[in-house]
């Protein structure tokens, strides 16, 4: 009989809000790298601390991990720029919304 691998996790609502530090653990990136892709509006932090300043005390929506790890996909493998990986984001958000229709 073969052995089956046991795949453990936690279910995450959407609605989970994570801090700046928990989403860099999360995605690998550092604080500055956060910072840059909040400025090009590929990650929007929760409520009215969108101030530069305030960016350690920044909170995202849980979706935002699936976000920025799709342009570092973009980024490493297709040799795309940020500003492109913003326009692929709304065109696959766009692609999204469409298909809920």
């Amino acid at each position: 009989m073969a052995e089956h691998e046991v795949i453990r996790g936690e279910l995450i609502e959407e609605e989970t809000v994570i801090s700046v530090d928990e989403l860099c653990r999360h995605c690998a990136l550092e604080v500055d790298e956060v910072i840059r892709l909040v400025k090009e509006g590929i990650l929007d932090p929760e409520g009215d601390r969108v101030r530069i300043e305030l960016a350690g005390s920044w909170q995202f929506h849980i979706t935002s991990v699936k976000r920025v790890r799709t342009v570092v996909h973009l980024q490493r493998d297709l040799g795309v720029n940020l500003a492109g990986a913003a326009l692929a984001l709304e065109l696959l958000d766009r692609i999204a919304e469409l298909e809920r229709l």
